[in-house]
């Protein structure tokens, strides 16, 4: 099963609307409550990062018996260090965005603590490609 979602940057008003849908369908999918939590931890923490740095983004997530892959490819300013970005507390959140409760430089590594398997590809300038993946089998 294949599930397309499109993401504004700024729009603080949808974001977590395609975590919510992947929640429902996984629900309804039966998947161990433990592996549904944790792809929606991640997940919604990749969404928001989305909304909060990117100008537009597009999250796909791929649904086998064998595993679930999303992969969030955003259209934004990129990470220009990746190692950095993943330190907890890192954050390159406008204050703006620290005003609304986000922005606490979290995001990456809780993504990372909850995936069995997180690969970023980031382009300065361009954007960046977060891939998650989730053992099943």
């Amino acid at each position: 099963m294949k599930f397309e979602y499109h993401v504004e940057g700024g729009d603080f008003l949808n974001a977590g609307n395609a975590s919510g849908n992947i929640k429902k369908v996984l629900k309804k999918l039966n998947v161990d409550p433990g592996v549904l939590k944790r792809v929606v931890v991640a997940l919604y923490e990749a969404e928001v990062n989305i909304v909060a740095h990117a100008y537009r983004g597009n999250i796909t997530a791929d649904i086998s018996p064998q595993k679930i892959e999303i992969v969030l490819d955003d259209e934004g300013p990129g990470i220009p260090d990746i190692g950095l970005a993943m330190q907890q507390g890192y954050s390159t959140a406008s204050t703006k965005v620290r005003e609304m409760g986000f922005g606490a430089g979290m995001g990456l590594p809780n993504i990372k603590a909850n995936t069995d398997d997180l690969k970023i590809e980031s382009v300065v300038g361009k954007g960046t490609k977060i891939t998650l993946l989730f053992n099943l089998a």
